[in-house]
């Protein structure tokens, strides 16, 4: 003897081990974090421009060395917003920490007379951290990196 199949009007629940949809706070947050990324992209090219046509420097390897971390901070910052986006729970920390270096640059600014580029630090830099410490990108962004198999 059967049971007749109950009929459920409600949404299909999701299977075990299934992903969960992408949030939009975790897509505005990984657009933030790559805003973030391009706008250091631009002050390294900016910053390479002024190296190559003759502006004074106390060292030039010191700005060398400068405008290699201007790179590979954006280069982090790009790796950060990508792998936030895809879920993972590491870049989080990441971001969080991003977001701290800017508000560090972005007070000083503000308070330095420069005010658009004050707040144009300090307001994106707010949200994110808002949007980091959010449950559904705390639950979204929770999957960890896996080793691969050994054999």
């Amino acid at each position: 003897m059967s049971r007749p199949p109950e009929n459920h009007s409600g949404p299909i629940p999701a299977a075990p081990g299934a992903r969960a949809a992408r949030p939009r706070t975790v897509i505005v947050l990984s657009l933030i974090v790559a805003a973030e990324a391009t706008a250091l992209l631009v002050a390294a090219g900016w910053y390479a421009v002024q190296l190559l046509t003759g502006a004074p420097v106390l060292s030039f390897w010191g700005a060398v060395f400068t405008l290699a971390l201007l790179l590979s901070f954006a280069a982090w910052l790009y790796a950060v917003a990508y792998f936030l986006f895809r879920g993972f729970r590491w870049p989080r920390a990441g971001a969080l920490v991003a977001q701290l270096f800017v508000l560090t640059i972005g007070f000083p600014t503000l308070t330095g007379g420069y005010i658009a580029a004050g707040f144009a630090m300090l307001v994106p830099a707010v949200v994110a951290m808002v949007l980091l410490f959010n449950k559904r990108v705390i639950s979204f962004a929770s999957r960890a990196g896996g080793a691969p198999p050994a054999l």
